[in-house]
């Protein structure tokens, strides 16, 4: 049985790709939807993007018949944008379909669930209030990712599994283990942790090509640059961020966990040290936290120093910590460096990117379509770290369970080109965790 799903903006602008997604149904958009998607077309956000993809795409359905009366789409389902005048169904309820698009959306609802009763109409939207409304009026309604419930549960990336102190030492020796009992992902991490007694533990990674075998990880307690991993988390994080077998690195952890400054460090140290990369490109979404402070003046480096602070911050300390180490290796004029690149997310689509070491910073801040975009832009021997917190997400159409990072993960778990750590440890300063812990 056809079925009808009404599309709210906040569905369009989280996935331009969404009327694609409905199989062999019919895709209804509401005039006032296209009204307020026109809204961002000159914003230079992602939403902005995405406003324009929706459109573009609209505007190439129209050439192929009209819009009001349907457009077959490639899937076998129907589009069309509905302009036409219907019955007020909502003024006894107190409210009026000209109030508010989602009061229009919901008398949209009405009216063809009572003009097409035989086919269910179905209202999708991001937005938890019109959902509410929508369930009070007796119309169904859902998320456009299927409905979660409790918080989401990351994989850590790494365990800790006790065996007999003879197998640590083995295993120290040879430099393999084998584990008959159970699987791994790919380039999980391993802590091996003898009895209290012998106080005997040895650090392994998952190797690439097999679930069952360990083999060690490099030693990197010394650090790169002069920034030393602070707790175990750190060091496998360390590990997978200098392992150029491994393209994909997804760090994963609170505010202060050291994200930014170890994929930094490590980014900086291949780059100018090892000249693995040809060039470091560090970037993140530019989303506000709580209200825009509007208008900012001057050309296109200028305008996005204040959104770049933070990975600024974490250059500077990394040539601070260098500047004192006995071994200095950074040039004192680094972000001078055409080596060092400080770029929007914006301007990514259409790029390739070769021979880069690309850090994604705040990556919670991403729909999956916009994490595909980026991706699928990465060229030959580029390596690619997001980092990021779904708790901390800034992005109004995208929650912890829907964002791109968390998608990201999920999707790269058991894939051998990739590796995700997540740090639970605070080592910025004590007031700092317990911050991000309590509040």
């Amino acid at each position: 049985m056809r079925k009808n799903f009404i599309l709210d903006t906040n569905v369009l602008l989280y996935d331009p790709e969404a009327i694609n997604q409905f199989s062999d149904n019919t895709v209804i958009i509401p005039i006032e939807v296209i009204e307020e998607l026109d809204n961002f077309k000159r914003d230079m956000t992602e939403l902005g993007q995405n406003s324009r993809v929706v459109t573009n795409h609209l505007d190439q359905l129209r050439k192929e018949a009209r819009l009001g009366e349907g457009v077959q789409l490639d899937g076998g389902g129907l589009l069309r944008v509905f302009a036409g005048e219907c019955d007020d169904f909502l003024s006894k309820t107190g409210l009026s379909p000209s109030d508010s698009i989602d009061n229009s959306i919901l008398n949209l609802a009405i009216f063809l669930t009572e003009t097409y009763p035989q086919q269910p109409t179905i209202i999708v939207s991001k937005s938890i209030n019109l959902r509410i409304k929508a369930d009070a009026l007796g119309i169904y309604a859902e998320d456009y990712e299927e409905p979660r419930n409790g918080q989401p549960e990351f994989i850590s990336g790494f365990y800790e599994i006790p065996c007999a102190p003879a197998e640590v030492e083995a295993f120290r020796t040879k430099g393999v283990h084998g584990f008959r009992e159970r699987t791994f992902q790919p380039n999980e991490y391993v802590l091996l942790k003898g009895d209290a007694d012998s106080d005997s533990s040895a650090l392994g990674r998952i190797d690439g090509d097999a679930g069952t075998r360990l083999v060690p990880i490099a030693d990197v307690s010394a650090g790169v640059l002069g920034v030393k991993p602070l707790n175990l988390g750190q060091r496998f994080a360390l590990d997978a961020l200098l392992n150029d077998d491994i393209k994909l690195v997804t760090l994963l952890g609170i505010a202060g966990t050291g994200k930014t400054l170890l994929a930094v460090a490590a980014g900086l140290h291949k780059v100018l040290v090892e000249d693995k990369y040809n060039k470091l490109l560090v970037s993140r979404p530019t989303l506000p936290m709580g209200r825009d402070i509007g208008y900012i003046p001057g050309d296109v480096d200028e305008k996005m120093r204040p959104w770049m602070q933070p990975i600024y911050d974490a250059i500077d300390l990394v040539r601070e910590i260098d500047r004192r180490s006995r071994n200095r290796s950074l040039p004192p004029d680094i972000l001078e460096s055409d080596e060092i690149g400080i770029e929007s997310l914006t301007y990514i689509r259409g790029r390739s990117i070769p021979n880069q070491f690309m850090i994604i910073d705040e990556a919670q801040n991403l729909t999956p379509h916009e994490v595909k975009t980026i991706i699928t832009r990465v060229g030959y021997e580029t390596k690619v770290v997001l980092t990021g917190d779904p708790h901390q997400i800034d992005n109004p159409y995208i929650d912890a369970f829907s964002n791109g990072f968390v998608y990201l993960i999920d999707r790269f778990r058991d894939k051998k080109i990739a590796a995700h750590i997540t740090l639970t440890k605070g080592e910025r300063s004590d007031l700092a965790e317990i911050a991000a812990n309590l509040l």
